[in-house]
This record gives C-alpha cells, structure tokens and sequence, in this order.
C-alpha cells in the first residue's frame, strides 16, 4: 500500500515538473498573437516549430548540425585525451605533478574565451581555431577530476596490492585507474557540456557553415525563429551528451549503491 501511494506522488510530481514549461508556452504564444511580443523581438512558439520543421525537411539543419558535431567532437576528444595523459603524469608520479600542475593552474585561472585572438593569430580565422579552442577549454575538466581520482585512491588498497606481490604496472592497472574511473566519467561530462558551450563561441568566428553560421545569417535578417531553433539543438546536444555519460556511469558502475529518497 504504502509502496502505491509513493508511486502515485512520484507520478504526481513528474506531472507537476511539466506545468510551468506548459504554462510559459502558452503564455508566450498568447503574448506574440496579440502583439505584445514583436515577432523582431521573439518569434512565437508555434513560428519556432514551423522553422524547425521546414529546416529539417530541407536538409538544412542536418547538414549544419553534422558539421557542428564533427568540430565538437574532435575538439573534445583531443581536449579530453590530452588532459587524461597530463593527468596521468601528474597524478603517478611527484616530478610530474611537480612540472604539469602548475602549468595546468595557470591555464585554470585563464578564461579560454579569452586565448581566441591569440588563436586566431597563429591558427588562423578558419576550423583549425574552433577545434583547438574546444580542445583546450575539454582539457581542463578531464585533467582536474582524473587528477584527483587518482591521488584520492585508498592507501590501504595500495599496500593490500603491494602486499600481494603486484608491480608498478600492474598496480596502476587494476587498482589506481579502476578506483579513479568514476572521476573520469565525471570529467568527461563536463568536458562534453564545455565542448557545447565553446562550440556556440567558436562558430561565431568567421563560420561559414555550421549552426553558428546559420544564427549569424539569422542575426542579419532578424530572424528570431532561426536563432531559437539553433538555441535549441544546442541544448538537446548538451543534455544529450550529459544523459549519454549518465548511461555509460550506470552501465559500468552497478555495483554502486543508488541513492534512495526517504
């Protein structure tokens, strides 16, 4: 009984999450029918799905999309492969924590926003520069949470291994990457979240394709139904990439303890 009434107020409240997304909607469409909203200022919801519809059916914002993706990942798969092999050299070895974490503190206290002229003097205007300032803003993530995953491993799971006779080698691979895996994946999900938030920044140099392109001629023409339906592909990426990583932690890690709501 009492297992029923908690499923009933769970459902209760998933229903409730969706009301005021429902109720702004509505209240939105309301405003732009009877003109208190410019369509110059920002389209209607119902004008926003048309767009999108019309946009997929041309073929338009797939073949964008496909070009954003492909700078996303790349950006942030460099970005993340780099900072899990400073992290790595960092993290197993003092000399190399000693060299490679301050440089990596310095680079913290930077905004990446911050590097695009100087990337755009040596790298050019063209996708060289999108990729490596998605790369470089990935790295950080990656590198701060393997980096403490790794020097946040038990001492006691250290010296049981040792005491079994495990090398170096075989210490580092079957207790200090598998105990520091979890901060990796958490790692990896900001570096993905980062990749789609200086993906919207790098697109806007010079971008002659891509869904920065396609906002920058929207701009122009002042049309807001484009611009929102670029807004929202870039959300759906950046919540897409989170659920992914979501799924992989629950796949590798069901030994795990869930949290369970009292």
């Amino acid at each position: 009984m009492r297992q029923r009434a908690g499923n009933s107020s769970l459902t209760d409240l998933t229903r409730s999450r969706w009301l005021s997304p429902v109720l702004f909607l509505l209240a939105w469409e309301l405003a732009c029918d009877i003109g208190w909203i410019s369509p110059h200022i920002l389209a209607a919801p119902s004008t926003v799905l048309g767009t999108f519809k019309d946009m997929l059916v041309s073929g338009e914002l797939a073949s964008n999309l496909i070009v954003s993706l492909r700078h996303a990942i790349l950006g942030c798969a460099i970005g993340s492969g780099l900072g899990v092999i400073l992290a790595l050299c960092a993290g197993l070895a003092r000399s190399g924590d000693a060299i490679i974490d301050p440089i990596i503190q310095v680079k913290r206290s930077i905004p990446v926003v911050a590097l695009t002229p100087l990337f755009i003097i040596w790298f050019g205007i063209g996708e060289t520069t999108k990729i490596v300032l998605i790369a470089f803003a990935a790295l950080l993530p990656v590198y701060i949470n393997l980096h403490s995953g790794i020097r946040s491993v038990e001492t006691r799971l250290v010296d049981a291994a040792r005491s079994f006779g495990l090398g170096r080698l075989d210490l580092i691979v079957h207790v200090i990457l598998p105990g520091a895996l979890p901060s990796l994946l958490t790692g990896l999900r900001y570096a993905l979240s980062i990749s789609v938030l200086m993906l919207v920044i790098a697109k806007q140099i010079n971008a002659s394709e891509g869904l920065g392109f396609l906002i920058n001629n929207a701009r122009d023409a002042m049309r807001t139904d484009i611009i929102l339906v670029c807004l929202f592909v870039y959300a759906s990426l950046g919540l897409g990439a989170d659920a992914l990583m979501r799924a992989a932690e629950r796949r590798l890690f069901v030994w795990r303890p869930s949290l369970v709501e009292i």
